[in-house]
């Protein structure tokens, strides 16, 4: 199913929709501040195993990351972050970045890497966030079963024709991005550089 939702003003009765899918245990494609993602909810296991089998990956391998509303998540789904660290989070989200930190007991296991370690987005996206919000938990994350973006997958509809049939709603949000967030690993408690992307690392570095 294709499903549209305005940018900026997602309508609420389309909004339930998703949401109803996402706690029953579907599978969404869905648009981010950088480019379309694929998700489904973090607690929803058959699920995760079901986007593993799509992206033929190891579960117990893959690097998924998580979509938060905001910053009051983070004590839910990570250990305590360091203030330096922290305000780091603060400046640069909502943002195109992906924030790598020590996992707690709230993340399910399956989506737990071998690290104990977990990847914080909020992405400035108003269509993310509201899912999200009225989810009420965050949504694991990855890009979608192609090996790199181009235009056409910018196109929702050309997403819709080759992916439709995986999963069980995309959303229309617009035009998507072809660059992924910037990654920053901060389980050290000092900031690294792991994969530059949309997000400019000399603004929260």
């Amino acid at each position: 199913m294709l499903l549209e939702l305005h940018p900026q003003n997602p309508n609420p009765r389309n909004l339930k929709q998703v949401v109803e899918c996402l706690k029953n245990g579907g599978v969404i494609i869905y648009p981010t501040d950088t480019v379309y993602g694929m998700g489904c909810d973090i607690f929803q296991h058959k699920a995760v195993e079901r986007i593993c089998r799509i992206k033929d990956l190891d579960p117990r391998k893959a690097q998924f990351s998580f979509i938060c509303h905001d910053l009051s998540h983070l004590s839910d789904y990570t250990k305590s972050v360091d203030t330096p660290i922290f305000r780091i989070l603060k400046r640069a989200l909502p943002g195109p970045y992906t924030f790598i930190l020590p996992a707690s007991r709230e993340v399910p296991k399956i989506i737990k890497t071998r690290k104990d370690t977990v990847g914080i987005r909020v992405p400035d996206n108003v269509i993310c966030q509201s899912i999200v919000r009225d989810l009420g938990n965050p949504l694991m994350s990855t890009s979608l079963p192609i090996d790199y973006y181009i235009e056409e997958y910018t196109d929702p509809e050309i997403i819709h024709e080759k992916f439709g049939h995986l999963v069980d709603i995309v959303i229309d949000g617009g035009v998507g991005g072809m660059q992924f967030s910037t990654v920053i690993d901060c389980t050290s408690g000092v900031p690294e550089l792991v994969r530059e992307g949309l997000g400019s690392w000399e603004a929260v570095a």
